[in-house]
């Protein structure tokens, strides 16, 4: 069978995938420190969380290509939350971010343009820029005490470039965009042509600082698009409701716009249910957004606590998210680090390479897990890279 050339040219799986098969099929438990679903790590949910997804106005049909208008005001109004003020009509939903990206790069790009995005960074950039024809060129975020741009590897873009991707906080590094580097960012974007995309779905779970910057887009001189969405502000992936903010001049926000709803239109991808009940879903989910949030922080810290028996390792700074990178001893490469973690400890922990980090050794773990599990397997991981 021919398959697209959009599509990777070999579907093997990785050699930490395949160790994991392996151990399933053996009926081996292990620890899952890489988890980032916080339906399953024992968070409290409210029991009728969901109920409003039954509300009867959802039988109505009422197609609308940015999303039914009640949904997106009660999206301006949690922002309202947080002293921003955003137009409902600026908002424009999709059913996931993933989604999102790929409708600003059908507006943004042709087959071939180029997309800056950040590195480290999560690895699904690549998969959806190839989908769209779209190509990617890396950035740097160094680290010097916290993790910052390096804006000359943002300045030898090439000329076909037609947007810039930023995570705050990102993920895995858990760094904010600062006040100083969205300056520079829009700087660069007017005086290139670009577009600032930025994705904020972890930017309500502040850590380590105090009043980050977000809500990007509205406080954005030039065209920039701030995204969120349900899975992380809400706790709730399985919903399947994300947003796109749409910031800058009034003709470029209007321009970008008319050519979105054109894009919407063609796939309508968010459910009725889903854009009746965000009202209350916003409301009903604001303890399970706290409990996630007092859950990462009090892990954070207890991580900090566990490191300081083991020098070596260095748990770097976490502004915000939901994960933490680790500095360890570079006594192998982080993929046999990975591996011969699972096969004698039986813990699973991302290795710093899928993360696209510049260089060994770092580990990459989530702090959602329950605080006795993460607590027990972190020891253990750091007793292991010391040995």
């Amino acid at each position: 069978m021919r398959t697209s050339r959009r599509l990777p040219p070999s579907a093997d799986r990785n050699a930490l995938s395949r160790r994991l098969d392996a151990l399933r099929a053996a009926g081996i438990k292990y620890t899952d420190l890489t988890l980032s679903n916080p339906t399953h790590a024992a968070i409290s949910y409210p029991e009728d969380l969901l109920q409003s997804l039954s509300d009867r106005r959802a039988l109505a049909y009422e197609p609308s290509p940015f999303g039914l208008l009640r949904a997106r005001q009660a999206i301006a109004a949690d922002a309202l939350q947080r002293g921003v003020s955003i137009d409902p009509e600026r908002v424009v939903l999709s059913a996931s971010t993933s989604e999102a990206y790929s409708w600003l790069f059908k507006l943004l790009c042709d087959a071939g343009d180029v997309v800056l995005v950040p590195r480290p960074s999560y690895p699904l950039f690549d998969h959806l820029t190839r989908l769209e024809l779209v190509e990617t060129r890396a950035y740097d975020l160094e680290y010097h005490g916290r993790w910052s741009i390096d804006f000359a590897s943002v300045s030898s873009a090439p000329e076909n470039t037609r947007a810039i991707l930023a995570v705050s906080p990102n993920n895995p590094t858990g760094s904010y965009l600062s006040i100083e580097e969205v300056e520079r960012l829009t700087t660069i974007c007017a005086d290139r042509g670009w577009a600032l995309i930025v994705d904020e779905v972890f930017a309500g779970y502040p850590l380590e600082t105090t009043a980050p910057m977000t809500d990007i887009a509205v406080r954005s001189p030039g065209l920039t698009f701030s995204l969120g969405g349900a899975s992380k502000s809400l706790g709730l992936p399985q919903i399947k409701l994300a947003w796109t903010i749409v910031g800058g001049p009034d003709a470029d926000c209007n321009a970008a716009l008319a050519r979105l709803e054109l894009v919407a239109d063609t796939f309508l991808s968010v459910g009725t249910p889903v854009q009746v009940a965000a009202p209350a879903l916003i409301r009903d989910a604001a303890p399970v957004r706290r409990a996630i949030h007092d859950r990462v922080i009090r892990n954070l810290r207890r991580l900090r606590e566990l490191a300081r028996a083991f020098p070596a390792c260095d748990v770097l700074r976490v502004e915000g998210g939901w994960s933490a990178v680790v500095r360890v001893p570079a006594t192998r490469t982080e993929e046999q680090l990975t591996l011969d973690l699972l096969d004698h400890e039986h813990i699973l922990v991302h290795p710093g390479y899928f993360f696209d980090f510049t260089h060994e050794a770092f580990i990459v773990v989530s702090l959602l897990p329950p605080p006795d599990i993460l607590d027990d397997a972190f020891v253990r991981v750091l007793r292991f890279v010391n040995c």
